[in-house]
């Protein structure tokens, strides 16, 4: 018997179609759609027909906003790279699916890599648009140029965070013999964009999915080097893959780092290795209903062990002929399985928090019983969408979808009248409740493109009252809500989008609450919610934070709620659950840009929120929480990440509050606060990660029995049911005693010690220079604002400021005690030796690889995080500010710019971004936290401010380092951890509030002081 990689070559060698063989399609029938297009190709698959592909993706692409193609069965053969542009959804119809083919030994796809298929960032007029001769019309410079295409085209940029709504579904893929270096598609895009209804017969190809984004469902991979090869996702949030299987790779079912790997029903096999991370990093991996069958070597290979990234967990998985459930690569050490079959209740691995008010230590966990035989596997998570064929089209009922008529009447007595109704694209206005049966089920193929649009001002849903949805269901029931966009507008105070009652086995799935970010208006112009300081909107009527949940479930509804993007500033939340214990599940939902909670549960049982993403605008969330659970129990979170963007000049104490909350399971907790982003200039495009001094304070707070969780990274976290245990009494180190000097400070940090002992600090927020002295307490040196950030002294007692105002920041120069109109520019000059002075360094960096790919075409081998940090310090800047007597080098670090070059100051360099500077001479050595390595090194200062030689010092990297005159190394991450000169662990003092920055002064030099937000301690180690 033929295999379907041999079929398929057999089809292609005598020309047979698709129609004859190939998966069962998901789209039976191409629902009728005027903004759609379809692929006029052969489809025979002997013709190439990458040209016809292409044109219709193009096609579409140029009505603005996006668009759907698409691509009727049959085999298509392609021998160039196909481009997915933004917005651009091509999904296969017929009885069968259609299928992608690469032909054997196709060329330009036999070394290093080359993708079949594309998501690309962005495809303006004349950028990046190919002819049929595969020649680009420009090639005017992107930041991320696609990597892998064939032909190259440095114009053509990668999907990034801002690709939205990009989809390829119910096409199959196959790679033919000889094509080692294939990858069938590279899908590195954000929110709404997502592969699903797939096979993917890899043969001699590298993998299914190189780079992955968002999420993958019912994806299915056979053969290949590995089904998905990738790093971290381009927005650097969860990937979720869904009821998916993976069968017969020859080295791994799937490698990767950072991908904040989520699985849920997912089969691997015959495979040497199930899971492989990357050898010097961790990932945020989170599986549930994971089985594993012959699998030789292990199930997961762990690397980067005793490190806060690393965060794996599994629920529920199954194992046979697997006799190593888990290898950790650093160490050599095992987790193994049983013999024959077996189910891993739990397994986890990483820092483990054992209560509230506590520090974690790291653990491994495994709960594991032998099966006589593995069950069945279950059923799929996601529920199939009723048959295309039945779907009955509001147009033919009358709805317009023009953005103009009222088409209220018409889709409700569509809905009344019809099971599954289909909502081709257009904008519909709606005026009134549309009220689902039990047993709707609501269709469209595009969230951005098909919007259901509450206008402004409705009547009915304004003024104070109870709530009216845009959209409600039948209470208990199965209704389905797939595929389609809901804006209630912004001057609707009334207005919820989606109230949702229906029971356990309901679906709502790739819906987009419109009105935040990634909305857009007719014709595709993005809509853009603020007014020019981001401080509101445009128009001061409609009001963020002002009408009810987008979201909300509630009077005993549940279901399962997947690919949920929900950004709407004008909500008050992007998901509300209250009074039901009806199970829930939430898979891969971004919810971000509400003013006060993005997601909140009230009064809820038996729900889990599986890879929730989080995120929090400087403007219209600084006062935002990730996560509220409100008198609720039993619950699990899992793949949290929690993430305030550098844009964020306000401190939060919090990223999940709970109140009165029990039997709550954290499983992977990922809080952040970093941007990647990539520029180019004249000298050429850059890529830069920059971090952010505002994350959330702490993981968790629990408001109603006291107790914080300063990890921001852990692996495991249980609060449980009843009252909490008492905290344990705070770590000193000896004698020790933590003493608060000062506070009522908004943004403290930025503190420099001047050689009298005197230490001088920043509140950025308030824009004062303090002091504070042993004989004279606090007092303010500067009210000017001059937006300092960090400060220098000199050996004479001069500050060094360094400020955000410039284009590339400025560095300006003061004696304490003196007027304020004594002040000096120091210009930035040409870096040149200085015997005897000392150079002023970041204390913290933060360095991560992200947007650009790291893997090493040659060799298969991805770049390390610590290979990068060393490779990026140790370059020596080429200008620098000098102090006025001379002793003091600060090297001119460059300065990146995020949106105009305005008042706003969105200025990042690893200078701006530290939370203080550390001082050494050139040929000594320094300690220096790389924070997104999560480790800090002992480093060689080198001329113009080089790093060399790092030697990792401790496993524990956060806002600060400093060293006392003993050798002692004191390191702030949650608290303070001191270690000896060599590194080894001598305890930890605990301070009431998060430390940031460290510093040693006083008038002998041995006061240690700590810089809170708030407050400034000080302690006597």
């Amino acid at each position: 018997m033929l295999s379907r990689l041999a079929l398929a070559a057999a089809l292609i060698a005598t020309g047979g179609t698709a129609a004859a063989q190939g998966a069962p399609s998901a789209l039976i029938v191409a629902p009728k759609d005027a903004r759609a297009t379809t692929v006029r190709g052969k489809g025979d698959g002997r013709a190439d027909d990458g040209a016809a592909i292409q044109r219709a993706i193009d096609a579409a692409a140029d009505q603005g906003g996006g668009g759907i193609v698409f691509l009727p069965a049959g085999t298509y053969r392609i021998t160039r790279t196909l481009f997915l542009w933004p917005g651009v959804r091509l999904f296969g119809t017929g009885a069968t699916r259609p299928r992608i083919v690469l032909g054997d030994r196709t060329p330009g796809f036999q070394r290093g890599l080359a993708n079949m298929i594309v998501f690309a960032g962005a495809r303006r007029s004349g950028e990046g648009v190919r002819s049929d001769d595969g020649r680009a019309a420009t090639r005017a410079k992107v930041p991320f140029p696609v990597q892998g295409s064939v032909p190259f085209d440095p114009a053509i940029a990668d999907a990034n965070p801002g690709t939205f709504y990009s989809a390829i579904s119910n096409v199959d893929i196959v790679i033919g013999a000889g094509n080692p270096a294939a990858a069938a598609i590279r899908f590195h895009a954000a929110q709404h964009a997502f592969v699903s209804h797939m096979d993917f017969d890899i043969g001699s190809g590298l993998a299914g999915l190189y780079q992955v984004g968002n999420i993958g469902q019912d994806l299915h991979f056979r053969g290949g080097r590995y089904g998905i090869l990738t790093e971290k996702p381009s927005p650097a949030w969860p990937f979720a893959l869904i009821d998916a299987t993976f069968e017969g790779q020859r080295e791994a079912a799937i490698r990767e780092h950072e991908a904040g790997l989520t699985m849920v029903n997912v089969a691997i096999r015959d495979t040497p290795v199930g899971i492989d991370i990357d050898k010097g990093y961790g990932d945020w991996l989170f599986g549930k209903d994971v089985r594993f069958e012959n699998v030789s070597r292990a199930g997961i290979v762990i690397s980067n062990e005793n490190n806060a990234y690393t965060q794996i967990a599994f629920e529920n998985a199954v194992a046979a002929n697997t006799p190593v459930f888990a290898h950790f690569r650093d160490s050599g050490r095992t987790s193994r399985g049983l013999a024959g079959a077996y189910r891993v209740a739990s397994f986890n691995y990483g820092l483990a928090v054992p209560g509230l008010g506590r520090m974690g230590d790291y653990a491994t966990v495994m709960k594991a019983q032998p099966l006589a035989a593995l069950p069945a596997r279950r059923a799929p998570a996601l529920r199939a969408l009723p048959a295309a064929d039945s779907w009955f089209n509001v147009r033919d009922g009358g709805a317009k979808g023009d953005d103009r008529t009222d088409d209220t009447a018409a889709i409700q007595r569509a809905i009344d009248t019809h099971r599954t109704v289909y909502l081709p694209a257009g904008r519909y206005i709606v005026t009134d409740t549309l009220r689902l049966k039990p047993d709707s089920v609501l269709v469209a193929l595009h969230p951005n493109l098909t919007q259901i649009i509450l206008p402004d001002r409705t009547p009915g849903f304004q003024g104070v009252g109870a709530p009216r949805a845009l959209v409600e269901t039948a209470a208990g029931g199965d209704a389905i809500v797939a595929g389609v966009g809901l804006f209630t507008g912004g001057i609707n105070p009334r207005a919820t989008a989606l109230l949702w009652k229906a029971g356990a086995d309901s679906l709502v799935d790739d819906v987009k609450f419109q009105g935040g970010h990634g909305t857009d208006l007719a014709g595709g112009e993005r809509f853009i919610p603020y007014n020019a300081n981001a401080t509101g909107d445009a128009d001061p009527a409609k009001r963020w934070d002002a009408q009810y949940p987008s979201l909300w479930v509630t009077a005993g509804g549940g279901g399962t709620f997947n690919n949920i993007w929900t950004p709407n500033t004008y909500a008050q939340a992007g998901l509300y659950v209250s009074d039901t214990d009806t199970p829930g599940h939430v898979y891969q939902m971004s919810a971000e840009h509400h003013g006060r909670v993005e997601i909140a549960l009230n009064r809820v049982a038996n729900w889990e929120l599986i890879a929730p993403q989080t995120e929090e605008e400087g403007g219209e969330s600084r006062d935002a929480v990730a996560l509220e659970i409100r008198d609720s129990r039993d619950i699990l979170v899992a793949n949290l990440h929690a993430y305030r963007v550098t844009r964020t000049a306000k401190a939060k104490p919090a990223a999940v509050t709970l109140y009165n909350a029990s039997g709550i399971r954290f499983r992977n907790v990922h809080v952040n606060a970093e941007s990647g982003l990539g520029t180019c200039d004249e000298n050429g495009c850059a890529t830069f990660l920059r971090a952010n001094k505002f994350p959330y304070e702490n993981a968790i707070v629990d408001m109603s029995r006291g107790g914080e969780v300063r990890e921001r990274e852990f692996a495991t976290l249980d609060i449980p049911m009843g009252r909490a245990p008492d905290a344990p009494s705070p770590a000193t180190l000896g004698t020790a005693r933590v003493e608060k000097l000062a506070d009522g400070f908004d943004a403290a940090g930025g503190g420099a010690v001047t050689p009298d002992g005197t230490l001088y600090l920043v509140d950025r927020t308030q824009q004062r220079i303090y002091r504070w002295a042993e004989a004279a307490g606090l007092g303010i040196e500067r009210d000017t604002t001059l937006d300092p950030v960090n400060l220098a002294a000199d050996a004479a007692g001069n500050l060094m400021v360094l400020s955000s105002a410039g284009r590339d920041g400025t560095v300006y120069s003061f004696r304490p005690g003196t007027p304020e109109l004594a002040l000096t520019v120091i210009p930035a000059t040409p870096a040149v030796p200085h015997p005897g002075a000392s150079t002023a360094l970041p204390g913290n960096w933060w360095n991560n690889g992200e947007f650009r790919d790291q893997l090493d075409l040659g060799t298969y081998r991805f770049t390390t995080l610590a290979e990068m940090f060393a490779r990026d310090v140790a370059v020596p800047r080429g200008l620098e500010y000098v102090s006025p007597d001379g002793s003091v080098v600060l090297p001119a670090y460059r300065t990146f710019q995020q949106g105009p070059a305005d008042f706003r100051g969105r200025r990042f360099s690893d200078a701006l971004d530290t939370y203080g500077f550390v001082q050494a001479r050139p040929g000594t050595r320094v300690q220096v936290s790389n924070a997104s390595e999560g480790k800090t090194y002992s480093a060689l200062v080198g001329s113009g401010g080089a790093l060399t030689d790092l030697k990792p010092f401790a496993d524990r990297a956060g806002e600060s380092v400093a060293t006392d005159a003993k050798g002692r190394v004191f390191i702030a991450n949650g608290q303070i951890f001191v270690h000896d000169a060599a590194g080894r662990a001598l305890g930890r003092i605990d301070v009431p509030e998060r430390p940031l920055q460290l510093l040693f002064g006083g008038k002998d030099g041995r006061t240690l002081f700590v810089i809170t937000h708030h407050a400034l301690y000080r302690v006597r180690p």
